[in-house]
């Protein structure tokens, strides 16, 4: 009786056929056989929390999400060599250059360091690499909204130099602690465009 009441009640629907973007990035999963060492990076570098962790597999996050990161456990596993295709980095944005920089310091102190500070104009990134190699990017944007930022990769500054110029965070954070103001801090600084992304 209760079935054929559901099915009474029930309408059909359409499934929509125009593309739809998702809400959210969820998470990324990395497989590695070096996985404490990537356990303790990710906290460190991402304030990260051990949300579940098992032999096969351990899950963290940094906020309210289930798990922002998969770490997957697996024996004799070796790097990629640098003519492998796949992912080049995964980033990160900070609320704002404050933000960017003591995460920079806070990092340095216990040994992590950018292997490549670029700002390539509309963001300030650090690029780091996880105790596996993997790259990741931690940046604040250069402008306060989304679309002035879309609008910066028209520009013919964009076009001239799409890769950005090199930096040196001890001197931005130097001038920060100083007093320099944001807007100073976040402009991007004279000097040839930086080489093309290295792994």
């Amino acid at each position: 009786m209760d079935t054929i009441l559901d099915t009474a009640a029930r309408r059909p629907r359409t499934l929509d056929p125009k593309p739809v973007a998702p809400v959210l990035f969820a998470h990324f999963v990395l497989r590695s056989s070096n996985i404490q060492p990537m356990i303790d990076w990710y906290s460190a570098v991402l304030n990260m929390h051990v949300v579940k962790r098992t032999e096969y597999i351990c899950f963290l996050t940094y906020d309210e999400e289930h798990h922002r990161l998969g770490i997957v456990n697996i024996a004799g596993l070796h790097a990629a060599d640098a003519k492998s295709w796949g992912l080049a980095h995964v980033a990160y944005t900070f609320r704002n250059i404050g933000e960017l920089l003591s995460t920079y310091r806070r990092l340095k102190v216990q040994g992590i360091e950018p292997y490549r500070p670029i700002h390539h104009g509309p963001t300030v990134s650090l690029y780091y690499h996880d105790p596996d190699g993997n790259s990741v990017e931690l940046q604040v944007d250069v402008y306060a909204t989304k679309a002035e930022t879309a609008a910066y990769f028209l520009t013919d500054a964009f076009g001239k130099n799409p890769i950005g110029v090199a930096f040196d965070p001890e001197v931005l954070a130097a001038a920060y602690e100083a007093g320099a103001p944001d807007a100073e801090l976040l402009r991007q600084p004279d000097g040839p465009a930086a080489p093309g992304q290295p792994r």
